[in-house]
């Protein structure tokens, strides 16, 4: 069964293997042994309830239980800002007009922003190629938000996900290109690999201090603010069909969108329903399945399993029950029924 659970620190060397096979503008993924050994040690103080609000984060892997092998990683982070500014672009719009010449032009400017300091974070989110099937995405990016709804008061009102902006066929990113190169006299990844070490003192020492005018720059950099990458393109769309909307604030480097919303307003938050498990047979419905999780915080475990509450339980095959690791009565959490995605 693939499941989606809470890092352990054995994780290391399969998370570090895992990460080369990202690509440019993932900047909380990288393959840095230091970097995610600390995040897991970050996430262990997170749920013993040792780490401050600002420091406070979850980092979560998908793991095929049959073979071992760590197929993607998702986090969340509390609130963002509070530690290190969290900084974006809002989007806004700027009229100029003259009466007497009957003339008047909408231009759009960016404004450096701290809007959303205090949001909660989904992020992080990376499937390898070899399990971007079978709605496997979609298991991983929502096991974030089955486990904000069992855990909904260690989350503010809030959350947020920033993501990856469009580059070129060349790698590179025309908006990075066009205005961060010309103020932080360094190459994107560099930049990149600062921000997402924390240290973010050049933002403020070097940024613009003024408001950009989006229709001053060249083509193709103009075209990339708001833009998804067409990598996150799928990632995105999942974020909408739970609830996130893009609400005008950009990434500061590459011009990706922000999505955001309250979090009483996510999907899985109002819809999935805690029940007991039955460990048996579940009634065979042709391609039907739901979301399944456990509630334990520190073993937090979430898969895909056939079929849909019924009489008030929810069944699990004994496998199943096994890989989630709940024994029979105990209470799982179930979002709805989806149809399985038809292979090929």
């Amino acid at each position: 069964m693939i499941v989606v659970r809470v890092v352990q620190t054995g994780d290391v060397d399969a998370l570090v293997a895992l990460a080369q096979e990202t690509g440019p503008g993932l900047t909380t993924f990288k393959p840095d042994r230091e970097a995610l050994a600390a995040r897991i040690e970050r996430t262990r103080r997170t749920l013993a309830g040792e780490a401050s609000q600002g420091e406070a984060g979850y980092f979560f892997v998908m793991e095929d239980t049959a073979t071992g092998d760590v197929a993607g990683v998702c986090g969340i982070e509390t609130a963002v800002g509070l530690q290190q500014p969290f900084y974006n672009y809002r989007v806004s719009t700027v009229v100029h007009a003259s009466q007497d010449l009957g003339i008047w032009t909408r231009m759009r400017a960016l404004n450096i922003s701290h809007d959303l300091t205090g949001y909660a974070e989904v992020c992080s989110l990376f499937l390898s190629p070899r399990y971007r099937t079978g709605g496997m995405g979609g298991l991983l990016s929502r096991s974030r938000f089955m486990f904000i709804a069992q855990f909904r008061e260690r989350f503010p009102e809030r959350i947020c996900a920033e993501l990856r902006g469009h580059f070129d066929e060349e790698g590179t990113s025309p908006f990075w290109r066009a205005v961060g190169s010309h103020f932080y006299q360094i190459d994107f990844n560099a930049a990149d690999y600062l921000s997402s070490h924390g240290r973010k003192a050049f933002l403020a020492e070097l940024m613009p201090r003024f408001p950009v005018y989006v229709e001053l720059l060249p083509e193709d950099a103009q075209a990339c603010v708001g833009l998804t990458h067409a990598d996150t393109v799928p990632a995105r769309r999942m974020l909408e069909a739970e609830g996130l909307r893009y609400e005008n604030h950009v990434d500061i480097f590459d011009a990706g969108p922000v999505l955001e919303c309250h979090t009483s307003d996510l999907r899985t938050a109002r819809e999935s329903v805690v029940v007991p498990v039955r460990i048996g047979t579940q009634v065979a419905q042709e391609g039907v399945r739901s979301l399944v999780s456990n509630t334990s915080l520190t073993d937090f475990r979430v898969g895909f399993a056939p079929g849909v509450v019924h009489d008030g339980v929810f069944t699990l095959s004994a496998q199943e029950a096994a890989a989630l690791n709940v024994a029979e009565g105990e209470p799982v959490r179930v979002l709805g029924a989806a149809h399985k995605p038809r292979q090929g």
